[in-house]
């Protein structure tokens, strides 16, 4: 397994977390009370899915370039 793989795969891991936990952030009794005032889930829920969702798609395209390349 190459090192591009093994990034790409690691990203994906983590950007898989990161979206896991951004979407029960958002869910949490702070997330709800912000909902509530602001009309808005609170912000770190929404850099968690965000940040996430970067590095899923940066995973997956390197694991993509990494699967031509061999």
């Amino acid at each position: 397994m190459g090192t591009g793989r093994i990034v790409g795969l690691a990203l994906l891991i983590v950007g898989a977390g990161l979206i896991f936990y951004g979407i029960e952030a958002g869910d949490s009794l702070s997330s709800r009370f912000s909902r509530f005032f602001q009309g808005a889930p609170s912000d770190k829920s929404i850099w968690m899915l965000i940040v996430g969702v970067l590095c899923a798609v940066i995973g997956i395209a390197k694991l993509a370039s990494s699967r031509r390349a061999a």
